[in-house]
Order: structure tokens, then sequence, then C-alpha cells
């Protein structure tokens, strides 16, 4: 799989680009502010309808523009594929598969597959648990394009929910009960999809992790072992409410969805009181967490600056891995991008990611300079953006 063609309209700095791209390495090289990344994000958020950069689409729409237009040509086993996606302001956005429009959205997710390293890479080890479960989520769909609808139903579910546990606290602050008569309605539509998100996110975990093992391996000096664990909050939540065998279930039985189903449910009844006094829902795959473990100290917080990065690349590297892995049954190998992440790395780290890099079917990498593209990434065709982008002010 490789992108041939790229064309954006109102996209970020660009009131035009067309961009004709080839398989194997390509650089796109010049000072900052040129648009570099621009180029690559739009890939990105075709491939996973998110950005590595920001949270809201209203900064990927050129600013007085109406919307932003993302076409890329795919090309796969010699046949081509024109996807499309319109970001519209303030509505929702549109979807076109080789010109004809798609009923939802979400069905052009994961068509385009794509990984990419960045140096916000390094708030999955350092930052906050979503930035983790994002992670995890993109990689998801990526694998099992169908399970971006469970995980939007998820997302629909809880907010209805907490509107509704939101709604009854203000009531019983005010001194009435609170209208309740939907909660179990709720109650099992969440604990449904969260049960279905669960299991598939634990069990693309257990495939990730011997991939990222090894990956950190090869990228880190080898002192300690890198172990990555699934964090649930329905452990925590059966632990704290007196569960008989004072936790919840073990990771293996996680990737069970009937039995996590009926223990969310559990959950979600043993915690109504705290859930209707905060009006938030306090347990379910929105609130879990990916622990990041060298040996056995937590990496947050006791990870050095390199080790950190040996992480983070780890993670990147074993997303590839298995992504590419015959046993999925793939769609082709995913596009790698790797946007201004040499400058982040030590000589050893380059040309351990150079190793990696060297052998894909296409890379696109972004640096302010040409001295930042490895030395062993012979062959790469290093444009000068000026040289490449045409761009209509």
């Amino acid at each position: 799989m490789y992108v041939s063609d790229l064309a954006l309209t109102d996209f970020r700095s660009y009131r035009e680009v067309l961009l004709s791209l080839e398989p194997g390495i390509t650089a796109f090289v010049g000072p900052n502010g040129q648009g570099k990344t621009n180029l690559v994000e739009s890939l990105g958020y075709l491939s996973t309808f998110s950005s590595h950069r920001v949270a809201s689409d209203a900064a990927l729409v050129r600013h007085g523009a109406p919307r932003a237009i993302i076409q890329a040509k795919m090309m796969r086993d010699g046949r081509s594929s024109v996807l499309e996606l319109e970001l519209v302001s303030g509505k929702a956005n549109r979807a076109r598969l080789n010109r004809a429009p798609l009923p939802r959205t979400r069905e052009l997710q994961g068509l385009l597959r794509t990984v990419v390293f960045a140096p916000e890479d390094l708030a999955l080890v350092k930052g906050d648990p979503d930035g983790r479960r994002r992670f995890l989520d993109e990689l998801l769909v990526l694998i099992s394009p169908k399970l971006a609808g469970v995980r939007s139903d998820y997302e629909r579910v809880v907010r209805q929910r907490n509107a509704l546990l939101k709604s009854a606290a203000g009531a019983r602050r005010g001194g009435a009960s609170g209208d309740l008569r939907t909660l179990d309605v709720w109650d099992e539509k969440a604990a449904k999809a969260g049960a279905q998100l669960i299991a598939a996110r634990v069990s693309v975990l257990h495939r990730l992790r011997p991939h990222m093992q090894h990956a950190y391996e090869r990228v880190s000096s080898g002192q300690s072992q890198a172990v990555v664990l699934y964090r649930a909050s329905l452990q925590q939540a059966m632990a704290a409410t007196g569960d008989q065998e004072g936790a919840g279930p073990d990771e293996d039985a996680l990737t069970n969805p009937d039995l996590v189903e009926a223990q969310l449910l559990e959950a979600m009844s043993r915690l109504r009181p705290k859930e209707i006094e905060r009006g938030v829902s306090l347990v379910g795959p929105h609130r879990d967490d990916l622990e990041l473990r060298l040996g056995d100290l937590p990496a947050k917080g006791y990870a050095s600056h390199g080790e950190s990065w040996s992480l983070a690349l780890a993670l990147r590297l074993a997303s590839y891995e298995l992504l590419k892995a015959d046993d999925w049954d793939a769609d082709g190998e995913p596009v790698l991008i790797l946007d201004d992440v040499f400058a982040e790395l030590d000589s050893r780290r380059r040309a351990r990611l150079s190793e990696v890099v060297a052998s894909a079917q296409q890379v696109l990498i972004t640096s302010a300079v040409a001295e930042d593209v490895p030395e062993e990434l012979e062959g790469a065709r290093v444009d000068v953006m000026e040289s490449v982008v045409t761009r209509v002010r």
C-alpha cells in the first residue's frame, strides 16, 4: 500500500496543494513554518480521523474557509482507490470513496493505514491516560475498522448517561430526588458497548506486547525489560466496592465481552450513589489506562528522557509490525510517517529507527534540515518544499 497523489483544499495553511508521491522514502526538508507537517498530518487524519497535533477538527480548516478537503489516491496490488474527506466547520464531516458519497463517514476510517512518529509521542509515556487510550483505540480501528462504530456508540452513550447523572445530581442538591427511570437502560447500553471495546483493546494489546518488547530491545540499551499492562477501571471499582476476590477480572478475563458486560453492570449498580453525587460515569473504558513499566518500575516518573523515547518508539514500531503482520489478513503494509522525529533522537536511536524505516514500502519524513535525515537512509528522495508543493495564497 502507498499513496500516489495527495490533494488538499483549505487544509491548515494551504489554500490548495497538489502533490505526487512515490513508494520508498521521501523526505520533505525546509525551514519551520513552510507546512511540512501539514502535509503528513493530512494523511494521518485521513487514516485515523485524529490529528497528532490538535484535539479539535476546527484547527485543521484554513482560517476564513468554510471547510477543508483531503483527497488521496491509494495504490494497493496495482489497483487505485480515491479517498476523500470533507471537514465542515460546525457540521458533520462528509466522506467519499472513489467519488461516491459514503452513508457514514466512519466507513472511510482505516482504509488508509498509517503509523505516525512525532515529537508528541513522548506524551504516550509522560502524559495523561487519554493519550494512551487514543493510541490503543486508533490502532484497534486500523486493524478492525468496524470497531470505529463501537467506539463511537460507547462515547455517545457515556455522554447521554453523564447528562442524566448530572441532572440527577443537580436535582438532589436542590432537595428533589431526580428522575432516574431511564438510567438502567443507559447502564445496559454502556455496559454492552463498553465490554466490546475493552475486550477488543485487551486482545489487541496481547498481540502488540511481543512486538513492543522486541522493538524496545532494538532501540534501547536493553538494560530493562519493557512491559505494557491494561489497567481497567472495572478492576479498581470491583476492588473498591468489596468484591469477594478483592479485585475485578484479570487481564485475560477482560477479553471475554460477556463476562465484562456483566461485571460492568454490577460495578455501575454498586457505584450509582457515587456517580449521582459526582454527576459522572466512574467505570468503563473511558477511564482505563495503559501502564508502561521498565522492569518493576512504572515508566512515568522513573524513566529517563532517553528511556521514555525508547518506550514511545517501541509503541509505534510495535504498531507498525502488528499492522503488517500476515496473520491479521492485512490490507497492505502501513505508510510510515516520521514528523520531525529524528531531530529528537540521539545517534544510536536514529540508527535503530532507520533500520526499520529503510525496508518499508512508503515512508514520509519531515525535517527542518537535511542533516537530520540519517545517513543510513541511503537513496532517500530529499525534496526541498518549494520544489514539490504548489501553494496558492
